[in-house]
């Protein structure tokens, strides 16, 4: 899943904070700018002065050490990362830097102090804050002085990695009609497709190939191999920022890569109208149609699995979001680690999803539909 392209749209998190604030914010445009210039400071990992209770985060120049990743929170407080409430009353629990914080609507952050494992309270207001957790230790509701606030049930289930959508039609029901079909007519000219296997050019690049499986957003399989195909220029760049991570002790594992149009057209037909602004109009094609985007995520060297991020794979949800400040320290130091890996190598981070990144030539490429079995090895 992708969502739409413009990259520029404004933002989950920005679109909750005008809704619940209104008159506040005049534009879209000015909720966008407000949110992003506080929400970097978190998605970064910037350290800040917590002297206040309740503060605007600041917007320093922030540069990354390769060092070793930050320390997990304390495995009581896991249960409690999550958003709660809705409107002016809606808050994002986070950990940063050892610390529980509340996030509001304006992006304020407002640090805790730990009494027992379920209560907190305020830094230096004295506002008491207090977890109802179910028997697993998860918090279902938070309340906040006198503000009984729901948790936002937005995860996938426990024990999954996967958000679904219930398709509209069989998915096989419509391969023969998207194969059928034809791309969208393009004025050129173009450069050549020259696609390329990742894992030829360096074999210690994982793949986890979700749309050659059921474990994808639709729950069914659309590539009949799992293989990832960029062109030449954008294939390379990944090589290097991959091989550039090895000194901080990751790789890179690739989820999609080059995607046939037909693909991105079946992913249109099976999805429910008010659903498809999750995925790219094949009247208008993908990136991934270009072979010049790539979804991928870091994987930890020594223990060969993927690290953990603030959202998992193709999620619907705020917390997909490239700068969303939710999560922990760690989870967002590891998406930090990949951006700037990335954005080095000339790829942009498409601001909805924080695995997927566009090549900086993209443009110079055709919408192709090309199957998996008929690039050449």
């Amino acid at each position: 899943m992708n969502r739409h392209d413009p990259a520029l749209d404004e933002n989950p998190v920005a679109r909750r904070m005008r809704r619940a604030l209104g008159a506040c914010f005049t534009t879209p445009g000015s909720v966008k700018r407000g949110a992003l210039t506080a929400v970097l400071v978190l998605a970064a990992c910037a350290r800040t002065s917590t002297t206040s209770t309740s503060s605007t985060v600041a917007s320093p120049a922030v540069t990354l050490a390769a060092t070793d990743a930050p320390a997990p929170p304390p495995a009581r407080w896991v249960g409690l990362l999550g958003e709660y409430g809705d409107g002016a009353a809606w808050r994002i629990v986070a950990e940063q830097d050892g610390k529980l914080r509340l996030v509001d609507t304006a992006l304020r952050v407002t640090p805790l102090t730990e009494r027992t494992a379920s209560e907190f309270v305020t830094d230096s207001g004295g506002i008491a804050v207090r977890f109802t957790r179910d028997a697993d230790g998860r918090a279902s509701e938070m309340q906040l002085g006198e503000a009984r606030l729901p948790r936002n049930d937005i995860e996938p289930r426990p024990g999954t990695n996967q958000l679904r959508v219930t398709p509209v039609k069989p998915v096989d029901s419509l391969r023969a009609e998207a194969l059928a079909a034809s791309p969208p007519e393009e004025a050129g000219p173009f450069t050549p497709n020259d696609l390329v296997e990742l894992v030829r050019l360096d074999p210690t690049i994982k793949l986890e190939i979700r749309y050659a499986t059921t474990n994808n957003f639709l729950g069914s399989r659309f590539y009949d191999e799992p293989r990832a195909f960029l062109q030449r220029p954008a294939a390379e760049a990944v090589v290097r920022a991959h091989r550039a991570l090895r000194k901080q002790g990751f790789g890179l594992l690739i989820h999609d890569a080059y995607r046939p149009w037909y693909v991105t057209k079946m992913f249109w037909d099976a999805t429910p109208p008010d659903k498809q602004w999750l995925v790219a109009d094949p009247a208008q094609g993908s990136r991934h149609n270009r072979g010049a985007a790539v979804d991928l995520t870091l994987y930890d060297l020594a223990r060969g699995r993927p690290v953990e991020m603030p959202s998992t794979y193709d999620e619907s949800t705020d917390r997909a979001y490239a700068d969303y400040p939710g999560g922990t320290t760690r989870q967002r130091w590891y998406r930090a680690v990949l951006r700037r890996a990335m954005e080095a190598e000339g790829f942009r981070v498409n601001v909805h999803e924080w695995w997927h990144f566009d090549y900086s030539t993209w443009r110079s490429y055709a919408i192709t539909n090309v199957p998996f079995d008929r690039i050449a090895r």
